[in-house]
């Protein structure tokens, strides 16, 4: 089987570069991903698949679909970028590239994402087709996963909820399967208004908003002792109150993002933090309005698909790098801090994993895999993803695979510039395959499908789901 799906995506494998290097040329950040999707479904029309578009009242968010009997098995894409990330294209140092038009990036390998999932959709149809085998594939074009949670907004419009399986991948340094959860989360505006005076001559006549947003913001960091330890929140400033400190500054306004393990610890989190902002409005003689913008469910992995997900990683094997990968992986290694050499985005933890990770010591480039632990299945991972709300619907696996250098960070120059080269494309085709290979798998024998369901059935037996999002907060309602 494997085989024959390695044909079939190596096939086509030039279309699939001119895609990714295509979405990567775009770099539409999250809402705003119109040129990024409708070149996503050119592609996946010309392939047959039948498209749905404007999922949740999202424009850029859609459905394509072949088959319509037997499993349904979905593939997750997402092709949205991260503002204020250009990058030059096969740099190995930080260098802009102004003939792009725009100053974001695709820092976090999203145009590989949304392009692989793709790859294995086609693959997984063909295959199908070609071995007269019943099943149902689609591939959900996913939008704003980068602080917009797309995916938790098309869960609320139960885009999900008829899936037998959802598969998904992403860009990484290393090759495994993503066998943690992650951390929950909800982002909400604080917006303060106050009354404009003079600051020298009348200030009792003022109330200053940035007052207010300032004190919210020491509420908010002595109230970090007293929350879950493996809780995050972070705020940014978007509006300080203007540029003139002689006037008392009659408006400011904070965006927040909150995480913890679980979405009722995020949700009680949320209510102190806004009950500092209300405080801290009192205090001043301020109004506040508090407008919830997004939230998402922690991922929980699938066991029983991240087992036969592994199972067809080590089948697929890791992306073989050529000596050229590796000497421009070196130079952009070279780059880094001797700090930042030593981040790993998938960090070893059990015994195994540390024993794989010595025996590769001074490599550059990943081209070993970890195997499947459950036990980390009980570790959160410290980042945020939509695909979580996916996998509290419908049983859910995901791969990472290597398309970046060891000890880059996600986020960074470096990977928007690694996001052309030929180790990212490697890595890109090796997912396709896993993701492909595993769909068939279970297609294959139902009885993987019936056991991970039933996995699923007893977690939400006892948690059921509820989506973070409340109804009346419409996809990028704040203009974010």
């Amino acid at each position: 089987m494997f085989k024959e799906i390695e044909k079939l995506i190596e096939s086509k494998q030039e279309e699939y570069f001119t895609l990714s290097d295509r979405i990567w040329d775009i770099a539409e950040t999250k809402f705003h991903e119109q040129e990024s999707a409708k070149t996503v479904i050119a592609v996946l029309e010309k392939e047959g698949f039948s498209i749905e578009e404007n999922i949740a009242d999202i424009d850029t968010a859609f459905i394509a679909t072949y088959g319509s009997k037997g499993p349904i098995i979905g593939f997750l894409g997402e092709y949205d970028a991260l503002p204020e990330l250009n990058q030059k294209a096969g740099a190995t140092h930080k260098e802009t590239d102004p003939s792009l038009g725009t100053t974001n990036g695709h820092g976090c390998g999203h145009n590989l994402l949304g392009t692989a999932s793709l790859a294995a959709a086609v693959a997984t149809r063909d295959y199908i087709k070609e071995n007269n085998i019943d099943a149902q594939i689609r591939y959900y074009g996913c939008p704003a996963e980068e602080g917009g949670s797309g995916k938790t907004y098309m869960a609320r419009a139960h885009a999900f909820d008829d899936l037998d399986m959802a598969l998904c991948w992403h860009p990484g340094t290393d090759n495994a399967i993503i066998a943690s959860p992650t951390l929950a989360n909800i982002q909400a505006v604080f917006e303060f208004k106050g009354k404009s005076s003079h600051a020298a001559n009348s200030p009792d006549m003022g109330r200053s908003a940035l007052d207010a947003m300032e004190l919210m913001n020491v509420g908010a960091n002595y109230l970090r002792e007293h929350v879950t330890p493996e809780a995050r929140y972070h705020y940014a400033v978007l509006d300080g109150g203007g540029m003139q400190p002689s006037v008392v500054q009659a408006h400011a306004k904070s965006l927040y993002l909150i995480r913890a393990p679980k979405a009722f610890q995020v949700k009680d989190i949320y209510d102190r933090l806004c009950n500092c902002a209300k405080g801290a409005a009192l205090m001043t003689g301020t109004e506040v309005e508090i407008h919830f913008d997004k939230a998402c469910s922690n991922y929980m992995p699938n066991k029983v698909y991240s087992k036969l997900m592994s199972e067809c990683m080590f089948e697929v094997g890791a992306p073989q790098f050529d000596e050229e990968d590796i000497a421009f992986a070196k130079e952009m290694h070279a780059s880094l801090t001797e700090d930042e050499k030593k981040f790993m985005m998938v960090p070893p933890v059990t015994a195994i994993e540390k024993q794989v990770l010595g025996a590769n010591q001074g490599k550059v480039l990943a081209d070993y895999i970890y195997p499947f632990n459950e036990a980390l299945t009980n570790l959160t991972m410290p980042g945020s993803t939509d695909v979580g709300d996916v996998s509290w619907v419908v049983p859910t696996a995901q791969c990472v695979m290597t398309t970046e250098v060891l000890n880059t960070a996600l986020h960074s120059w470096q990977w928007v510039a690694n996001g052309k080269t030929n180790i990212a494309k490697k890595g890109m085709l090796q997912a396709a395959k896993v993701m492909a290979t595993t769909a068939m798998k279970a297609i294959e024998n139902p009885e993987y499908i019936k056991q991970a369901k039933a996995e699923l059935a007893e977690v939400t037996k006892q948690t059921p789901y509820v989506n973070p999002i409340p109804a009346d907060v419409k996809p990028n309602s704040l203009g974010l």
